[in-house]
């Protein structure tokens, strides 16, 4: 059996290679390694596939986040709404521009914000949300488009976990995370969904004036060399990898199917044990599975991520401390929030290996050591 990793992105090279190293070396040939055609090509491929007019390649995740947020106009002590169950950098590149975040709580079946509560934490301050696709599950963005409208609040979607994750609307329409909100962003990790050989980001939007906006913020604030109409940033996604992550989208929905099969396998190995609760899919969502994460019912976590490490399975645990609970939040006032779902998952969420290149001997080794340890 192979060794067991969260995440095997050497094997998924080698299946793909000759037409990855063909796109790098044609890089390395022109010498043109920022920006020109291979970038460009690369957006328009994927504003194709992610069906929205624009894409805008960027450095990283937390600079989408963060270039969506000035473009929005967003001033110091605005308040952002994001869930606390999500990873630091949705809240950090608020805190960056000196918003004010203000959490809110997470189904604790989809694990994504809760709808509901989100509205409860509107305040005249309000300005935006940020709903988080998380695990691969996507948030219930039809309820909180409409909240959004009702109150006249801009949605940025945290895309990264999630990219080529479809949302069926009421009315049996269908669109892909990243393009349902006023901006969507996500990032390419190296083990995200489509990932890169080091960073990358994009910015998604429908508006085309937003669209100019952002590209200007993206690129020092200009929109000609040299001629700055704004403050902006330098975050750029370079050629080498816009041509590594053109080759990936090809295989994006051959490796969003293996990781249904992954989960599938999963579920039913787990499917009559009272003690494991499998992911949720709810019926507007067609999971892409980031992650595959259990909740334990009266299980030592811990114990149990300690004892398969033992035996050479790795496991994860996201989130371990809520971002409300995050030290760095102290002056954001995040230690006064009660998110009592938020922490009950955070006490029992546990992440196994998920990836395009898992096989069935690996995957019967994980249940099969994890069954061990909550049975014996």
């Amino acid at each position: 059996m192979r060794p067991l990793q969260m995440v095997d992105t050497r094997t998924q090279y080698l299946k793909i290679k000759p037409a990855v190293d063909a796109a790098v070396l044609k890089v390395m040939e022109s010498s043109q390694f920022i920006g020109g055609k291979v970038v460009n090509d690369f957006a328009a491929n994927l504003a194709a596939y992610n069906q929205v007019k624009h894409v805008i390649p960027c450095a990283n995740g937390t600079d989408a986040l963060q270039i969506s947020m000035m473009a929005l106009d967003l001033k110091p002590g605005d308040e952002v709404i994001t869930p606390s169950f999500t990873y630091i950098a949705t809240v950090e590149a608020a805190a960056l521009l000196h918003l004010q975040p203000v959490f809110t709580e997470v189904d604790k079946h989809t694990f994504c914000m809760d709808a509901d509560a989100m509205e409860k934490a509107i305040t005249p301050k309000t300005k935006a949300i940020i709903p988080v696709h998380l695990y691969g599950h996507a948030a219930e963005m039809e309820k909180i488009m409409a909240i959004a409208k009702k109150y006249g609040l801009f949605v940025i979607e945290d895309n990264a976990q999630a990219i080529g994750c479809e949302y069926t609307f009421r009315d049996g329409s269908v669109k892909k995370t990243g393009s349902i909100g006023h901006i969507g962003c996500t990032s390419f990790y190296p083990s995200k969904n489509l990932g890169a050989f080091g960073d990358g980001g994009a910015i998604f939007t429908n508006d085309d004036a937003l669209a100019e906006k952002l590209k200007k913020i993206a690129s020092h604030g200009q929109s000609k060399k040299y001629y700055h109409d704004m403050v902006g940033c330098n975050s750029r996604l370079d050629a080498l990898q816009a041509a590594i992550l053109d080759v990936k989208l090809t295989h994006l929905d051959e490796y969003t199917d293996a990781r249904r099969k992954a989960a599938d396998f999963y579920d039913k190995a787990f499917a009559s044990n009272q003690k494991i609760t499998t992911p949720f899919r709810a019926a507007y969502s067609k999971h892409v599975f980031h992650q595959y994460t259990l909740i334990l019912n009266e299980v030592d976590r811990d114990g149990l991520n300690n004892y398969l490490a033992e035996k050479g399975i790795p496991s994860m645990i996201y989130y371990p401390v809520p971002c409300h609970k995050q030290k760095m939040f102290d002056t954001f006032g995040g230690s006064s929030y009660q998110l009592p779902v938020t922490d009950w998952l955070t006490e029992r969420v546990i992440s196994l290996p998920m990836h395009t290149e898992l096989d069935e001997e690996q995957q019967a080794s994980i249940v099969s050591n994890i069954l061990s340890y909550i049975n014996r």
